[in-house]
């Protein structure tokens, strides 16, 4: 049987004693590739600093691979949604890279052959290998991702973990940075945050909607009741092809929501 890298169990988290997430259950095998969808203001990004260890749960218990969120973080990695960076800054690809490998060597501490290996590794995995050496104010939106994506694998993760990947890149790169992570699951256990319901259907295995508690039962499929409960509207209409949702109409007719 597949280890669990995520259990969660009746998780209460928040801030300032205002609670964001309310009784969160939730267990993800080894090997899964888990996209979590649900409105803007619903837990989402909570729930991620509480797996990473930032954000200290108010009630309930997080383990992963069978440890306290304290040891278990060492094996996961971390894509943010935004990350600041001055752009006029001469950094290479391979530094941003080798910043990965922090966490394994210190801050202080020199890096060797094993961290260039493991870098080098990462590189490839994204294809910014060729680009190892261009400064990153050089690159393209999608690149950057692809160099952001390096930086967490060099950290030779077993759990990855990304908030909203695609979020500043067009359709096409979005598409072939869901084919990256698809290949990357072979052998990395992936979570991401994703508006693209559309999208992800054809490449996670399982789903979950999360507004402050979470509707997942162990599928790939985005049910009518788990929409439902998630955005608290009706869903009217899916489609079939590239999928993709529409919600019913609200009071004012001249309104309408669509993922």
């Amino acid at each position: 049987m597949a280890e669990h890298a995520i259990e969660i169990e009746h998780l209460w988290a928040g801030y300032d004693h205002e609670a964001v997430l309310e009784d969160v259950n939730l267990t993800v095998e080894e090997g899964d590739f888990l996209a979590l969808i649900g409105p803007n203001g619903g837990g989402k990004t909570t729930l991620l600093k509480v797996i990473l260890g930032l954000l200290e749960p108010m009630r309930g218990r997080v383990r992963l691979f069978g440890h306290d969120v304290r040891r278990g973080r060492r094996w996961v990695g971390y894509v943010p949604q935004r990350v600041e960076m001055d752009h006029e800054f001469p950094i290479r690809v391979w530094d941003v890279a080798m910043m990965g490998r922090l966490g394994q060597r210190g801050l202080f501490r020199r890096y060797g052959a094993q961290d260039e290996r493991a870098v080098e590794r990462a590189l490839r995995d994204v294809e910014m290998w060729d680009l190892r050496n261009r400064p990153m104010g050089e690159l393209s939106g999608g690149q950057k991702q692809r160099v952001y994506i390096a930086r967490a694998l060099a950290a030779e993760p077993r759990l990855l973990l990304l908030d909203e990947p695609t979020a500043s890149v067009d359709p096409q790169v979005r598409t072939h940075i869901y084919e990256l992570l698809r290949a990357l699951n072979e052998r990395v256990t992936i979570v991401l945050i994703s508006h693209d319901v559309g999208v992800i259907s054809a490449y996670v295995k399982t789903v979950g909607c999360l507004n402050r508690r979470l509707f997942y039962h162990g599928g790939g499929e985005i049910t009518e009741e788990m929409m439902e409960h998630a955005y608290q509207c009706p869903i009217d209409l899916i489609a079939h092809g590239l999928p993709h949702r529409v919600f019913a109409e609200h009071e004012d007719p001249t309104e309408r929501r669509a993922l």
